[in-house]
């Protein structure tokens, strides 16, 4: 409704519920690692395959490719505190992302859990991507957002915190690890530091272009800003730095592309 210079319009009920998580997440106490990670490689790769086959393969599927295989091995960084004080560790990486949809002619994100993701291929991740956006699929989100918004907010919050120290119901609704993007759809570098909701929280930020050294060379690379939030109660920082080193080396090598792309060349 437009009225006096100003435009008045409800609260959407997602973000209702934001409001919910940033309180819950000041109850965390969480571990914060910046990374600056090449993905020239990774882009090379995502390039060629579109100039060979017309398909742009999704980069965040290739994200979080490398994020459920490097939770795999090193499975603590996904723990669970229960209401007990007990750590449940899960064996399938459940991974929450954002993934945007056209609806009613525009751009809206919607949440979506890639269910074991350390146990699925590239391909199969790309193709559970692109066919919620083919979709336009917003099933998995929209019951919970209705049911939750309608509860007052003070009843809301303590469900809330009773459900994230259930792991099994956590997991369900929610997943156990949760990755965002703020920059990836724009142009130059930069960090975001967001409201750590899971005991791991990967934000992903901008690329930008500059000098790098390749074989003792200097050349122009693409770094990706990614930003790592860890629940200290639930991991120390050692155990969070193997896992950190082991998801620079699978982003960095490219290996997934490579592997979607030797499979494509051998079906021509």
């Amino acid at each position: 409704m437009s009225q006096g210079g100003y435009t008045v319009e409800p609260l959407p009920l997602m973000r209702q519920l934001v409001t919910d998580i940033g309180w819950y997440s000041k109850k965390l106490d969480p571990i914060i690692g910046l990374l600056e990670i090449d993905v020239t490689e990774a882009r090379e790769r995502i390039h060629a395959h579109a100039a060979a086959t017309g398909e742009r393969l999704s980069f965040t599927g290739f994200l979080v490719y490398c994020i459920g295989r490097a939770v795999d091995e090193h499975k603590q960084v996904h723990a669970m505190r229960s209401l007990r004080g007990r750590l449940v560790t899960f064996d399938d990486v459940d991974i929450a992302t954002m993934i945007e949809i056209e609806s009613g002619g525009r751009k809206t994100p919607v949440g979506r859990v890639i269910r074991a993701a350390n146990h699925k291929t590239l391909r199969q991740i790309h193709d559970e991507i692109r066919g919620v956006q083919v979709a336009q699929d917003k099933s998995d989100e929209a019951g919970i957002v209705r049911f939750f918004a309608r509860i007052p907010r003070f009843i809301r919050r303590r469900l809330m915190f009773i459900m994230f120290r259930m792991p099994q119901w956590s997991k369900q609704f929610r997943g156990t690890v949760v990755v965002t993007a703020v920059g990836m759809f724009g142009k130059g570098g930069g960090w975001g530091v967001g409201l750590p909701s899971h005991s791991l929280t990967v934000l992903v930020g901008g690329i930008a272009q500059k000098p790098g050294v390749v074989d003792g060379q200097i050349a122009i690379r693409e770094y990706l800003c990614l930003t790592l939030s860890f629940d200290h109660a639930v991991v120390d920082g050692a155990p969070a730095a193997r896992f950190a080193t082991r998801l620079r080396e699978l982003i960095e090598s490219a290996a997934a592309l490579e592997t979607v792309l030797s499979a494509k060349s051998a079906q021509r």
